[in-house]
């Protein structure tokens, strides 16, 4: 059950990694280009293409099983990892990581992952590293095991067996239009994300926003199926708070508003206000949520940055200051950590986003299906990129396959029993 070779491979992301602070701060684009000085540290411009880093496992029998590493989008800000740097990134996977993938058995999951990521010179590694292996050891124990890797995270962490589908979210990129009408054409679970990361796409007292709402609801009607009922949601950067002010009450009012534009839909509003530290946004978001609910709004808050690791969530879901958490498992760690993630926020009946970056790859967006699958999260982003096609087959074909191989599971067991 050994590891016998290691191999890596420099690869690519499916989008750019983006300076934040710096088009929050006002940057302008240029076609596809920001345009302005970087301001978070590591950017030498303000759009990146991103970049990865593939780990493979071969295995005694030669088979090779591979993972991949990688930053999420707007690295280094709010409290995430710094921008992702390929071959800093190799050179510490060569010298410490590989060493330690030569010492464990493939076969036990969570052991595997305990030994091999264990501090080095007092640190944690790198979360980007810890995402991109496990799911090389998860495909291992998958593959030792003649099992999913779905069924691998269910056996591990002692979960009952589950066939339920887990609604897909899809995001649009600045290409919105168009995006939404793709996502209503192929009657998405949850949409359209919205990209509302700068004043111009927001609106001086959020007006362009609220029109952005509206306009969805409108066209879901307009062109959706017979029945087709989505959830709207929408991803505002911390606009809210920086247009309105950073008062509860003020944003939940603001919210609000939002809903009532919008009747009959359930609105997802992720990260409305950034109050600048975990504590401050656990404080201000859980007084949100209960404004929210005691007037018994359709809307649910969203929380990104600030709650990253896998103790920020256990904080916000503790604390219920959010009614739906991302889980975002570049920025948690391990695969195994998102899992552990999912069940904290069922143990504290807040609802579970297995999310994620448009940064990511088709082999990191598979293993974040069978992970979503196994721990019954409440919804999962299509990822890798800003497109909607590429990302929605990619994450739903898998969602598919799995599906269909754990049925015949269940109905080869009924039968034995």
């Amino acid at each position: 059950m050994q590891i016998k070779d290691v191999l890596l491979a420099p690869g690519y992301g499916a989008f750019f990694y983006d300076d934040q602070a710096a088009i929050r701060a006002g940057a302008t684009q240029d076609g596809f280009l920001y345009v302005g000085e970087p301001i978070t540290p590591g950017f030498t411009s303000l759009r990146v293409p991103a970049s990865s880093l593939s780990v493979g496992l071969v295995l005694a029998d030669d088979t090779v099983f591979w993972g991949d590493v990688m930053g999420v989008q707007y690295s280094g800000a709010g409290g995430r990892d710094p921008l992702f740097e390929t071959a800093q990134i190799s050179d510490l996977t060569s010298r410490v990581v590989v060493p330690r993938l030569l010492d464990v058995d493939a076969s036990r999951y969570l052991d595997a992952c305990a030994k091999v990521f264990e501090p080095f010179e007092h640190k944690r590694l790198p979360l980007a590293v810890e995402y991109g292996v496990s799911q090389a050891l998860l495909r291992a124990a998958a593959h030792l095991h003649r099992m999913t890797m779905a069924e691998i995270v269910r056996s591990e962490f002692d979960l009952p067996p589950q066939t339920r589908r887990v609604p897909i979210y899809c995001q649009s990129g600045d290409a919105r239009e168009i995006n939404v009408d793709k996502m209503i054409l192929k009657a998405v679970d949850v949409l359209p994300h919205g990209l509302i990361n700068s004043r111009q796409k927001f609106g001086v007292d959020g007006q362009t926003f609220m029109e952005f709402v509206t306009w969805v609801a409108t066209r879901t009607r307009e062109i959706g199926r017979p029945g087709y009922h989505p959830v709207l949601h929408f991803d505002v950067y911390g606009w809210i708070g920086l247009e309105v002010g950073l008062g509860p009450q003020r944003i939940a009012d603001f919210i609000c508003r939002v809903a009532d534009n919008v009747p009959g839909f359930t609105i997802n509003i992720e990260s409305p206000a950034d109050f600048g530290s975990t504590q401050a946004q656990i404080e201000n978001y859980a007084k949100i949520v209960s404004i929210l609910d005691n007037r018994g709004s359709n809307a649910r808050i969203v929380v990104d940055e600030r709650c990253n690791t896998l103790e920020d969530i256990r904080l916000f879901a503790e604390a219920k200051a959010s009614h739906l958490v991302q889980i975002k498992p570049p920025d948690v760690g391990s695969i195994a950590e998102t899992a552990r993630a999912v069940l904290i926020c069922k143990e504290n009946q807040v609802g579970a986003y297995v999310g994620g970056s448009c940064t990511e790859t088709d082999l990191s967006a598979q293993a974040s299906v069978h992970v979503s699958v196994a721990t019954q999260a409440d919804m999962m982003l299509a990822k890798p990129g800003m497109g909607v096609d590429e990302a929605f087959s990619i994450v739903g074909n898998e969602q598919n396959r799995l599906l269909a191989m754990l049925n015949r599971r269940l109905a080869q067991n009924e039968n034995v029993g």
